[in-house]
């Protein structure tokens, strides 16, 4: 509680942190719950309480002797419970956040003076349709509400679609299940999955940023223009396939297949795409480790004429075979200078540390081009050769 009125954040995650690695479950709820109530105090400390409840369900670290899954139905529970004690959109208490759920839909209104974040508990809408919670955002988005926690979900598809041009002043934070579509076709926006997601995600994204703290399904970012994607987990099958434009796209995991099949992003120099694959995971102290394979399918960059994969590989396990049509390229000083802010972004948002994790190679820092190798299409090689 003390640490809560220093408004010291990044102490209060690290203090949490390694409480709930040696505290038993009783204890541990029992911080969850003085968490909670502290929301209740002003509006300030909620919005301290969320990003810090936010902290702990999106980070892998040490729990001790519990599981993982166990610790995070508790603080996902202090999260739900906090959501839902926001004033009803009928209530107009001037908070900066307002709850709205299935019953209430016919409440919506525009904003009030001081209200800014449209908490949307989605349990009861249907997954699709007229009835579906992604229609009713698409109503508060016109009347004004830019800002939305989003939770409760049990598949209900399309989040984040359906808002048009330039819708650069959204965010979404999306909790719990939530469906397939999601950031389909946004031009600007940025959403943030507090979990694990499911397919068809991004597709044909034009702009704006899309954070997954988990994994994502099959066909992701399908014929995508462009965006910022970052991805702590992996990507199933055919992600990226006949993308374009620019996006830039890094996943710390790996894919199962098709990755950027019939990819068309240019030259990532000159404005193009490309797609940072890192090749790792976490053990359940939330230590990095590499994937025994960074890359397991057989089809890389399969048939693509333009932009490039920069794939963390430092032993060179990925040969020709994975690749069809395809090949590897060095990575050059312009490169690195391209991904690094993208690598920093990653670290940021995910705690993967480029110097500590990304290039300590057993126990070694070892130089960018010793650990990160680059793909390209063919005839992008051949012109690179032919200009030297």
């Amino acid at each position: 509680i003390e640490l809560f009125d220093t408004n010291d954040l990044p102490a209060l995650k690290q203090y949490c942190t390694l409480e709930i690695g040696i505290l038993n479950f009783k204890s541990t709820k029992l911080l969850c719950d003085t968490i909670q109530s502290i929301a209740r105090k002003d509006n300030a400390q909620k919005a301290v309480v969320i990003d810090l409840l936010t902290h702990l369900n999106d980070r892998i670290f040490q729990t001790g002797n519990k599981k993982r899954s166990s610790i995070l139905q508790i603080i996902r529970e202090s999260l739900r419970a906090i959501f839902k004690s926001s004033p009803y959109i009928g209530e107009n208490k001037n908070s900066p956040y307002t709850y709205i759920d299935y019953s209430t839909r016919k409440d919506l209104r525009a904003p009030g003076k001081n209200e800014k974040i449209l908490v949307v508990n989605a349990k009861e809408f249907e997954p699709e349709g007229r009835n579906c919670d992604s229609r009713m955002i698409n109503q508060a988005y016109r009347l004004g509400w830019k800002q939305y926690i989003c939770y409760g979900y049990k598949g209900q598809r399309f989040t984040g679609c359906g808002f048009g041009s330039d819708s650069d002043d959204v965010r979404f934070d999306v909790y719990d299940s939530s469906g397939d579509y999601m950031a389909s076709g946004i031009d600007g926006m940025e959403i943030h999955v507090h979990g694990n997601a499911q397919d068809q995600l991004g597709q044909i994204m034009k702009r704006g940023k899309f954070v997954v703290h988990g994994d994502v399904g099959q066909t992701f970012m399908y014929g995508a223009k462009g965006g910022d994607v970052y991805i702590l987990g992996n990507a199933a099958g055919r992600p990226l396939i006949n993308a374009t434009g620019r996006p830039r796209v890094v996943i710390n995991g790996t894919c199962l297949d098709y990755l950027a099949e019939s990819f068309m992003a240019g030259d990532p120099l000159k404005g193009g795409g490309f797609v940072i694959v890192n090749g790792i995971t976490f053990d359940e102290c939330g230590n990095m480790i590499d994937l025994s394979m960074p890359y397991p399918g057989s089809n890389l960059f399969s048939l693509a004429s333009g932009g490039a994969i920069f794939l963390r590989d430092p032993e060179c396990k990925v040969v020709d075979e994975h690749l069809n049509g395809g090949v590897f390229d060095r990575v050059t000083q312009a490169d690195w200078k391209l991904i690094f802010p993208y690598l920093e972004e990653n670290e940021r948002l995910f705690g993967i540390s480029i110097e500590a994790n990304l290039l300590t190679i057993d126990g070694q820092k070892q130089p960018f081009n010793k650990v990160y190798r680059k793909v390209v299409p063919i005839k992008s090689q051949a012109l690179g050769t032919s200009k030297k």
